[in-house]
């Protein structure tokens, strides 16, 4: 599986176990010139930018570590994008992070990080 396929599958790993969880989609992929948000999803009233970091392993580390303080601006620039849009500048946000371990022939494992950043 290529990379490319590897990050949507995580992605869509990641939107199912948040639906479950009783968050609702908003939207998926934004992208801007200046970065992308994996998952946009409603908590009650609380809009989440949610980034998915799938892993086969952890030999770089923990996936959250990878969201570098360059990566969390990049999304935080595109959530105002998307708010401002949206015509929602005043709604309330959230960043969250969800993790998800694949192994092959076991099921994924989540962590789902409330507030990341």
């Amino acid at each position: 599986m290529k990379k490319s396929e590897f990050g949507r599958y995580g992605e869509e790993l990641a939107e199912k176990y948040l639906e479950k969880k009783g968050f609702k989609l908003l939207a998926k992929n934004f992208r801007r010139r200046h970065g992308e948000i994996d998952l946009i999803m409603q908590d009650g009233e609380t809009w989440v930018f949610v980034e998915v970091k799938a892993r086969t392993n952890k030999r770089f580390g923990e996936p959250i570590e990878s969201v570098t303080p360059y990566k969390r601006e990049h999304i935080r620039y595109c959530a105002n994008m998307y708010l401002y849009m949206k015509q929602e500048e005043d709604r309330q946000v959230r960043f969250d992070v969800v993790e998800i371990m694949i192994y092959p022939g076991k099921e994924p494992v989540y962590r789902h990080v409330v507030n990341a950043f």
